[in-house]
């Protein structure tokens, strides 16, 4: 075992994979002006999806379990992942995105995270 490595147990091993991976993937994806990146922070009663323009700095449109619209409903997470991603999608396309690039945030891509994205796509946005 080399020294200075903290060897980590459970969740907190779990949580620095996911954030190597999402280290990882930001390497190679970067949102512009023209194709945005969408990007997926999922935890495990919420799930929160932002449009960022990563060369300004500034988020163009966001949706969470956290809305008003969607907080209230008694689905299940899945479900309130499709109902996060459309509206994701619509608040976009409001702000005139059309095609964004899409960052899973080093999470699998499966389950909930899969879901905002077919509904995304769904309402209109291009991946």
């Amino acid at each position: 075992m080399a020294y200075g490595q903290k060897i980590l147990k459970g969740d907190a091993y779990k949580r620095a994979a996911i954030k190597r991976r999402h280290i990882r993937i930001r390497k190679q994806i970067s949102g512009t002006a023209e194709r945005p990146r969408l990007v997926v922070t999922r935890s495990n009663r919420h799930i929160v999806a932002q449009v960022i323009d990563d060369l300004k700095g500034h988020t163009l449109a966001s949706a969470s379990t956290l809305d008003a619209s969607i907080r209230g409903g008694e689905s299940d997470k899945s479900a309130q992942a499709k109902q996060v991603g459309a509206l994701v999608a619509e608040r976009a396309k409001a702000a005139g995105v059309e095609a964004v690039v899409f960052d899973r945030g080093g999470n699998q891509y499966a389950g909930r995270i899969a879901a905002l994205a077919d509904a995304a796509r769904e309402a209109g946005l291009r991946f």
